[in-house]
C-alpha cells in the first residue's frame, strides 16, 4: 500500500477523535453509529501502520490481535505442567 503518512495519520487521529465521541454519549451512543466507528478506527490504525512500515520502515511498538487469534490463545493447553522440573539439573556443593 503506498500513501502519505501524514494523511494516514491525520485520518487515524480523526477516526479515534470520532469514536470518543460517540463513546462519551455513553448508554444513549447509537449502537450503529459507534459500530461504524469502530470500524473505521480499525481501518485506519491498520491503513497508518501499513503505510508507516511500507513508507518509512518503522513498525508500531504494538501489535492489534483479531479475535481469531485471541480465540487460539485461549484455546493453548499445556500438557507438561508436570514437568516443570525437567531441565533443572541438581549440582552438589
Amino acid at each position: 500500500m503506498t500513501g502519505d503518512p501524514r494523511r494516514a495519520l491525520t485520518r487515524l487521529l480523526n477516526a479515534f477523535e470520532n469514536h470518543f465521541d460517540i463513546a462519551r454519549d455513553g448508554d444513549e451512543a447509537d449502537d450503529a453509529a459507534l459500530e461504524a466507528a469502530e470500524l473505521a478506527l480499525r481501518d485506519a490504525f491498520f491503513t497508518y501502520d501499513d503505510i508507516l512500515f511500507t513508507r518509512l520502515g518503522v513498525e508500531l511498538p504494538f501489535d492489534i490481535l483479531e479475535d481469531s487469534d485471541e480465540d487460539e490463545d485461549e484455546d493453548y493447553v499445556d500438557d507438561d505442567e508436570s514437568d516443570e522440573d525437567d531441565d533443572f539439573i541438581e549440582v552438589d556443593d
